[in-house]
């Protein structure tokens, strides 16, 4: 594993190291640095953004925001927690959080898995178009809003507005929802969807029973043009 002390020699000179060894695993050139170890992060913002190649990348500390935004392929684990936005528009690959996330967390995310050990805040999912997000503890409110594929599962509670303007995104949660977001309402959890559950939080390492959580997804109100809903 390569060592890369963020402290000392900054963030611009992080990412033209990652981006060089992700190129050279992409082209298949002979290279062993495909794991890295990243100290001293210092609460930075942007770590590890912007990755196209199955490389490893260890956080040793919290982060600022937008940590492995854009990821793609690449394995991130922060030992730590992170600020608002982490995975953003994430693509593939794997990004864990050992400890909470800010708001945001997942925003946009097109493919690829977000597990977060800790809680997050609000808006966790935010427009996800097809990222898997787990999380074992809670989220915060207006979680999944305006969420278009993929699937969420909180192992805690959630906050206010879940799923609001929900569009074909599936939400499993074990705990209690404060309140549900328009067109967002419980659904049958029938057995397909208690096997995708389960495969999720076995790529999670998180253990629960699938059986003690509930769905949720949209009532489809919304998707057409309704004359009380203009006023």
């Amino acid at each position: 594993m390569q060592r890369f002390d963020l402290g000392e020699n900054g963030l611009r000179a992080l990412h033209k190291t990652l981006h060089a060894q992700a190129a050279q695993t992409k082209q298949a050139a002979q290279t062993n640095e495909t794991a890295w170890e990243i100290v001293n992060p210092k609460g930075s913002h942007a770590i590890a953004v912007g990755l196209d190649a199955p490389i490893e990348v260890t956080v040793r500390g919290s982060t600022g925001y937008y940590c492995a935004g854009m990821n793609k392929q690449a394995t991130v684990h922060v030992d730590g927690s992170v600020g608002p936005g982490v995975a953003e528009n994430m693509m593939s690959g794997t990004v864990i959080v050992e400890g909470d996330a800010s708001q945001y967390a997942g925003a946009t995310g097109r493919g690829g898995l977000l597990v977060i050990k800790g809680n997050a805040s609000s808006r966790c999912g935010i427009s996800m178009k097809g990222i898997d997000i787990v999380v074992q503890g809670n989220v915060g409110h207006m979680s999944a809003f305006m969420a278009q594929s993929g699937n969420l599962v909180v192992c805690g509670d959630a906050g206010e507005a879940l799923g609001d303007s929900i569009y074909e995104a599936r939400l499993f949660v074990r705990g209690k929802v404060k309140s549900l977001g328009a067109d967002c309402i419980e659904k049958e959890m029938r057995p397909e969807h208690l096997e995708i559950l389960k495969d999720l939080l076995e790529r999670a390492g998180i253990e629960a029973d699938p059986a003690e959580f509930r769905r949720y997804g949209s009532a489809r109100e919304l998707y057409h043009f309704n004359i009380d809903n203009a006023y």
